[in-house]
């Protein structure tokens, strides 16, 4: 298996925001993390990525343990994008490309940021700070700028959060187009029901820090007996139980 997750925990003083969940991972898959605000989601993702010290628990990569790798490993295989975590405002957006391309030791980096720039059509305000940009303007700097080193492992925050129907087609059928090019496993955190649907293999649902069900979409509509994966979002969300 490419990524385990191996009874995974954290507590924050005696807030207890993720609950030793398990799951895996295969190559080159895209899976859907679901659940309520404050599931614990953003936790497991920041767990992920280094950023976020696990109370207990492992993660593994390729049977791995992240912890046991270098920085710059650890760097060279994932990134991130998230409408929430801002790039430095100030800067340009070419600034912005350029120092984390920099921070990712891209060589040729000139030759990448002209060919993401021009797959995500954000040239036209290079120029600009990016803290003047519009939502859709800035989600799309984040995912030019979290496949900037071609990630092995792409984790993704909401990615279409509060962007108009427009814009968010453009950017999932750039996930789409991008991951049938290039061999990238996805683990997607979305409330976007019908995204979920479209772009993942499997999803893992969380309540409470808690993972409490798993498989396709498909399965698990069939399995809870509703129409479609918000109704099933929504009876695993408000029910008692774990299935």
């Amino acid at each position: 298996m490419f990524i385990q997750i191996n009874n995974l925990s954290k507590i924050y003083k005696k807030f207890l925001a993720v609950n030793k969940i398990n799951f895996q991972i295969e190559k080159n898959k895209t899976v859907g993390l679901l659940g309520p605000n404050g599931c614990g989601k953003t936790t497991t993702i920041g767990m992920m990525l280094g950023l976020v010290s696990p109370t207990e628990g492992e993660i593994l990569i390729e049977n791995k343990d992240i912890n046991k790798f270098k920085r710059d490993e650890i760097l060279k295989r994932f990134n991130f994008a998230s409408p929430y975590v801002e790039l430095p405002k100030k800067l340009t957006v070419r600034q912005n490309l350029e120092i984390y391309g920099r921070l990712y030791g891209i060589k040729e980096l000139g030759n990448r940021i002209n060919e993401i720039s021009s797959d995500l059509d954000i040239k036209n305000f290079f120029e600009r700070k990016t803290g003047e940009l519009s939502s859709g303007q800035k989600n799309r700097v984040s995912l030019a700028k979290s496949l900037i080193n071609k990630p092995e492992i792409l984790l993704l925050d909401e990615p279409t959060a509060s962007l108009d129907p427009d814009i968010g087609d453009f950017i999932r059928s750039y996930i789409e187009e991008y991951k049938s090019k290039n061999k990238i496993t996805i683990l997607l955190a979305s409330h976007n029901m019908s995204e979920v649907e479209r772009l993942c293999d499997s999803i893992i649902m969380m309540r409470k820090g808690k993972i409490i069900d798993n498989g396709t979409c498909q399965d698990l509509i069939k399995k809870h007996g509703r129409n479609n994966l918000e109704e099933t979002f929504l009876k695993l969300a408000r029910s008692k139980n774990e299935f």
